[in-house]
């Protein structure tokens, strides 16, 4: 916490110099900008070439991957000519780039890795990074970088807060938009190496032949940019599509029918990356339904996909109302099955136990399970953190979560992807950050949040000082003001029915279960607030390691930011600040408002660097957020204080809302969709 307070102070001083500089008359010395729609991204505009060409040498055959690796620095880079050579550098797609007095070497065993280091290369020039003499070697943590794509069949994306889909199923294969080749393009240039087309939530039909096609249209447009295909899978798809009458693994006409299936899928697609798999999980079929383990059902994908190198990506996203704390049952489940699993199976789990919120824990299957792959799901769309209104930078939520994981521990990583046919991608064009960053931190989950987020403004945007300074600190801050305003302390889960946008901490329904609805993660009541998930309680802490049970399992030792997480704490609790529990989390509630209002004074301080259509665009997103940050605010406050009967502290900026008003509020919208706006009596 400490470092994130200094990244605030750093932030302000910053706005000030901003605002000052402008103030005083001093101009950037350029004119604005001319106006953009963020459809370019963080990549280089695409110019036809002006006088004499770089040059830019490969000694054998130019593939079309190669010729990417060509055009792209033909297009952008203005130094000594360059020299691509495959050359072993290490495994698989990593790179090497050196210079001597009058040429640039890129060096790689595969002519992906060439294409990489390409982009790299461009992204040093862009950024400010290049040195004499050049001498770089970049090796990817992990050999699967995925983008998980949640989109259906009819257009739809859930929890997609830019538009539409992407993938236009209905014109697919005869038309190719030149957004998929765009899409690839922008992958590669951060190190995303893999898609999976579909959601989770899968329909059978994907495994049709006609389906196929279109998958194999768009498998051959990533192709050149080293991205594989993958797809999401329903595991009944052998009753649904093959009218059998089961989809137990261990039957033998079920076995048959899913190997004839993924021949089928190779035929078509030689490189196809493999399957995604959400089984037994909200509604879905697995292979428990049948009387059988997850690693049964895995393995027995796993032996099909085999023989092609096909992989099965099986997630830990299980809960069912058999615990009495939702946050321990993906340990439950899968605790029991470590080493059973095939070599080509890795079990995908999401950072958090319960289910991407602004803060949680690590999830403790990351340092419990020993003999098992496993990856990590990040969630880039913000399906809990505002969706494409709010600004919300995500690389320190990642960055924390690789502070408490070892990178090490893990054989790749995927992230819920945030794009759609919005015309900037994602909805919000600070969103765009958050595509960027996974990349960047896939490929080298060492990387800080400081860095990358200077390396995308300065792509993006401007390299000028006086501006990517007040805005990355701005950025920095920006989860933690996220954190503030909706959640802070370690609760979670305050949402709103159904869409997860604004706050509905009173929600009720009637007959839905427990763990659907905030009041089972915040707990309230007159005594106090939280989860007790100590030994005295759920015991979730005794998931974790001694070193952190001990820590988690009391309150004198447990982070503050995870206090609520674990334990039922009193109101009149003495943080370490000396304020009471009340106290630290109004002043909490009130410190996100407070930032969200310097993010409006930095942004409008920077305007004179960004062109009008951004700017703008920016601008009225962050008044959204304002409200919003209100919104949360005075209706976490309002019905914790029915609780508490404390009296909001001096120096907290009041309510503006009634509690009833916002109790009888509904945003109507869907999973589908970002709204307009939120609270608006």
């Amino acid at each position: 916490m400490k470092n994130m307070r200094l990244t605030v102070c750093i932030g302000i001083m910053c706005g000030w110099l901003a605002a000052g500089m402008l103030h005083a008359g001093t101009r950037p010395d350029h004119v604005r900008p001319v106006e953009e729609d963020g459809s370019r991204l963080w990549l280089p505009v695409i110019r036809p070439v002006e006088g004499a060409e770089v040059e830019i040498t490969y000694k054998g055959k130019v593939s079309p991957t190669i010729a990417i690796a060509i055009a792209e620095l033909k297009n952008a880079w203005k130094g000594d000519p360059v020299l691509l050579e495959k050359k072993k550098t290490g495994r698989g797609d990593g790179f090497a780039i050196t210079s001597s007095e009058h040429q640039v070497r890129i060096l790689s065993s595969t002519e992906t890795g060439l294409l990489y280091g390409a982009y790299n290369l461009l992204r040093m020039q862009a950024v400010g990074q290049l040195t004499v003499p050049l001498s770089v070697t970049e090796q990817p943590a992990y050999d699967l970088r995925i983008l998980n794509h949640w989109d259906n069949p009819d257009g739809t994306v859930e929890r997609g807060y830019a538009g539409r889909s992407l993938w236009n199923w209905e014109e697919l294969p005869g038309t190719l938009s030149p957004r998929y080749e765009a899409y690839a393009r922008a992958n590669a240039s951060v190190g995303i190496n893999g898609t999976v087309l579909n959601n989770v939530n899968a329909s059978p039909q994907v495994l049709t032949t006609g389906s196929l096609e279109k998958v194999k249209a768009l498998a051959d447009v990533f192709r050149p940019y080293g991205i594989k295909v993958y797809l999401s899978v329903n595991f009944a798809s052998p009753i649904q599509l093959g009218k059998l009458d089961t989809a137990d693994p261990l039957d033998k006409e079920v076995i048959g029918w899913w190997k004839q299936k993924v021949k089928e899928i190779y035929a078509m697609i030689p490189d196809f990356g493999g399957f995604l798999v959400k089984a037994n999980s909200e509604g879905q079929p697995g292979p428990c339904d049948f009387g059988r383990t997850h690693a049964e059902g895995a393995n027995m994908l796993a032996d099909a996909l085999k023989p092609y190198g096909g992989i099965v990506m099986w997630r830990a996203f299980v809960y069912s109302p058999t615990d009495s704390d939702r946050a321990k049952q993906a340990y439950l489940e899968f605790m029991p099955l470590d080493g059973q699993f095939r070599e080509n199976v890795i079990v995908q789990i999401k950072n958090g136990p319960i289910d991407f919120q602004p803060r949680e824990p690590y999830s403790p299957l990351f340092t419990a399970m020993k003999q098992t792959p496993m990856m990590v799901e990040f969630q880039i769309t913000q399906e809990y953190l505002g969706f494409s209104n709010h600004l919300a930078y995500l690389a320190p939520l990642w960055e924390e979560f690789f502070g408490e994981v070892r990178p090490d521990r893990l054989k790749a990583a995927a992230g819920v992807a945030n794009i759609g046919m919005d015309v900037n991608w994602c909805g919000h064009h600070f969103a765009q950050a958050n595509w960027y960053a996974f990349g960047r931190l896939a490929w080298n989950p060492l990387l800080t949040s400081d860095r990358i987020a200077d390396e995308w403004l300065q792509q993006t945007f401007t390299s000028q000082s006086a501006f990517v300074c007040p805005v990355k600190a701005m950025m920095l801050q920006s989860r933690e003001a996220v954190v503030d305003y909706m959640m802070p302390l370690g609760l979670h889960h305050q949402f709103a029915w159904g869409h997860h946008y604004g706050p509905e901490p009173w929600c009720s329904v009637r007959g839905a279960r427990p763990d659907w609805l905030p009041s089972y993660y915040h707990r309230a009541d007159k005594e106090g607030i939280g989860f007790d998930r100590s030994s005295k309680g759920s015991n979730a802490v005794s998931q974790y390691p001694d070193s952190l049970r001990l820590i988690y399992n009391d309150k004198t030792t447990c982070p503050e930011v995870y206090l609520l997480w674990f334990h039922h704490v009193p109101w009149q609790y003495r943080m370490k600040s000396g304020r009471t529990l009340w106290g630290e989390l109004c002043r909490a509630y009130d410190r996100g408002v407070r930032q969200v209002r310097g993010f409006q004074e930095i942004w409008d301080s920077v305007e004179p660097f960004v062109d009008a259509r951004r700017f703008r665009e920016v601008q009225s997103k962050l008044k959204i957020q304002m409200r919003d940050a209100v919104w949360w605010k005075d209706a976490c406050l309002l019905y914790f204080q029915t609780f508490s009967g404390m009296p909001i502290p001096a120096g907290i900026e009041r309510p503006v809302h009634e509690l009833e008003d916002m109790k009888r509020f509904r945003l109507e919208i869907s999973n589908y969709e970002c709204p307009e706006s939120g609270f608006n009596k």
